[in-house]
């Protein structure tokens, strides 16, 4: 098959969207099909990824107040969906290019839409009471799904707005991790020491630095920490339109900004050489980063009220309520935990996930369409 790939908001740092892209492309075109990506940026090209993806960008603007993300016109994109002439179609995308499903269903090829977040508590956080985006919600996901072939969910936390209409073309399909990139031999005992500053635990926040990720928890959380006595340090990496206020925010903490870490061995390094890993986001429907951080035998404090509670088990991670106290409480309930043990367990939860098996369910859905 042509399977060509849609997103927008895709950039340079945008974490999990883009690695996820990137893995499930490389897989269909290991498996023998061919690939094409199509982006938004700032000049319009065609080039060749590693794995074997074709990737088009399309020319568009900048969005204000997204930290750098771009949206291109979905007209243009169906012109040159035309051009491509795809034998299926994956968007990622619910909003600006929620159209393409009609556009598919016209021709008759099948149209896949992965949705990567829950739009109800994206509203309720941004823009309306939690019951009027409910409402709101529904009825959005309802049009989706009525105009695509399959919505594919990574959690249960994630495919519950879309049961909660009884839209009946769910598939759950949960993402994976490099297994390989991501792991505990990367733990580097220099860096380690190096970015601890000769505090007692190193703490990493992962993750892009945006209103709907609540990075000031990871911050709140070490001056909770700091004031009851422990020797932690916090090293964030990461950026984002949230950067400058937390900065001001952790003026007097133990806390490193690394900003943006585009070198994946050195991330690796990082995951692997942390203690335990921070990932506060609420409205999360999968985690890569949180997964990435397992994966290097790093255990993980998440929010109870995303989705990771679903990947990150009481044995390599704790579920703490959205409060800098409980996610504090669940940091030391780990660090007291026998160290060997809780590394082991994390890598091991890890290695249920690996991108090959999100693959094979993914060509499973576009086949079945």
């Amino acid at each position: 098959m042509r399977i060509v790939q849609l997103a927008n908001f895709y950039g340079p740092r945008s974490g999990g969207l883009r690695t996820a892209l990137h893995h499930l492309g490389a897989g269909y075109a290991q498996r023998g099909h061919e690939v094409v990506l199509v982006v938004p940026g700032p000049r319009g090209t065609d080039e060749e990824l590693p794995g074997g993806i074709r990737r088009v960008t399309i020319a568009a603007p900048r969005l204000p107040a997204t930290g750098g993300y771009r949206a291109v016109d979905p007209w243009r994109v169906q012109r040159l969906l035309s051009a491509l002439r795809p034998d299926a179609i994956e968007v990622s995308d619910r909003l600006t290019l929620r159209g393409l499903g009609a556009w598919a269903a016209r021709r008759g090829l099948p149209g896949v839409v992965i949705s990567h977040e829950r739009l109800d508590r994206l509203l309720s956080q941004f823009l309306l009471p939690s019951g009027a985006a409910r409402r709101v919600a529904d009825v959005a996901n309802a049009r989706m799904a009525a105009a695509y072939d399959t919505v594919v969910c990574t959690t249960a936390f994630a495919r519950a707005e879309f049961d909660r209409i009884g839209a009946a073309n769910v598939a759950q399909v949960p993402l994976g991790v490099d297994l390989s990139t991501f792991s505990p031999r990367h733990r580097d005992e220099d860096l380690r020491e190096h970015l601890s500053a000769g505090a007692e635990s190193l703490l990493v926040h992962a993750g892009r630095l945006s209103p709907e990720k609540h990075p000031e928890r990871s911050i709140d959380t070490v001056a909770a920490l700091h004031r009851a006595g422990a020797s932690v340090r916090l090293v964030v990496a990461g950026d984002g339109p949230r950067r400058p206020s937390l900065q001001r925010r952790a003026v007097g903490l133990p806390v490193t900004f690394l900003g943006f870490v585009p070198d994946r061995a050195r991330l690796a390094a990082l995951l692997a050489s942390a203690d335990v890993s921070l990932a506060p986001g609420p409205h999360e429907t999968f985690g890569l980063s949180a997964l990435e951080a397992l994966a290097s035998g790093t255990p993980v404090v998440v929010s109870r009220s995303s989705a990771l509670p679903e990947i990150v088990r009481p044995e390599c991670g704790a579920a703490a309520a959205d409060s800098p106290a409980a996610f504090a409480a669940g940091v030391t309930t780990l660090l007291a935990a026998d160290e060997g043990l809780r590394r082991a367990a994390a890598r091991a939860r890890a290695e249920q996930f690996g991108w090959p098996a999100s693959v094979d369910r993914m060509l499973v859905a576009l086949r079945s369409c």
